[in-house]
């Protein structure tokens, strides 16, 4: 039988190389340098250039995979806030019920002031939120008496903020995470517990209660384009009557 040599038809495409035979990346980019220089390319023109290139060898831009927030469970909450009790510490009680009453973002808990807090009717002014957007979000009757204690204390010695430190200054974000960072290694969890997994918690828990998103968002400070227009036709009122009919059940 005659030999029959291989042979690769115009149809037929060349097996891709393998990765371990590639060019390296840095040889390949000084040659692409090399043909470039002259262009005296600026960096959109080599955006455009690889933008191009990514359409001509049909590659793929993978999709950012969105992982799911971590969520404290209720018992890692109940143990979290045993350990918190125990500590006998006044205010980091009073700061983290808040947190966890209000859902409020750390940067906005650091900012608010004693006249933006409304004891008689258990809400607080959020004032330049997330987007530059002002807010109410309420507090369980139960807080009250509790947290118009903390304020008195504090306006006693002459402060401005809801949390500040013995020198006048306000409470940084950094700080407020480091008391929580405390607590969770004196609950000993395995996940150090954020102000951030705070308000995953207490929102989360809402929806478990049955309670719409419409009316958790006025108070959340989230915003959704599919929702805005049914948004705004809800009250503060509405959403603070659903609060108060299931916060008697928070797990704390």
């Amino acid at each position: 039988m005659d030999n029959i040599e291989p042979f690769v038809t115009g149809s037929e495409r060349m097996p891709e190389p393998t990765p371990s035979k590639r060019t390296s990346a840095k040889k390949k980019a000084h040659e692409l340098a090399r043909q470039l220089r002259g262009e005296r390319p600026d960096y959109a023109y080599l955006k455009d250039l690889f933008r191009y290139l990514r359409a001509e060898l049909a590659i793929e831009v993978p999709k950012a995979t969105h992982k799911l927030p971590y969520v404290p469970s209720e018992a890692e909450i109940q143990c979290y806030y045993q350990a918190v009790w125990q500590a006998e510490n006044f205010r980091d009680m009073v700061l983290i019920k808040l947190l966890l009453y209000t859902g409020v973002r750390v940067s906005e808990l650091c900012n608010i002031h004693l006249a933006e807090v409304d004891i008689a009717q258990c809400q607080i002014k959020i004032t330049a939120g997330k987007g530059h957007k002002d807010r109410l979000v309420p507090f369980p009757v139960s807080f009250k008496e509790v947290l118009a204690m903390h304020m008195r204390q504090l306006k006693e010695g002459g402060a401005t903020y809801l949390f500040e430190s013995s020198w006048k200054k306000k409470y940084t974000e950094r700080g407020v995470r480091k008391i929580l960072e405390r607590y969770s290694k004196a609950a000993g969890l395995a996940q150090v517990i954020s102000p951030h997994q705070l308000r995953h918690f207490l929102l989360t828990w809402l929806k478990k209660q049955g309670i719409d998103d419409a009316l958790i968002q006025p108070y959340s400070g989230h915003a959704s384009r599919q929702s805005l227009e049914v948004y705004s036709r809800l009250a503060i009122g509405e959403a603070q009557q659903e609060y108060n009919q299931v916060i008697s059940r928070f797990p704390i």
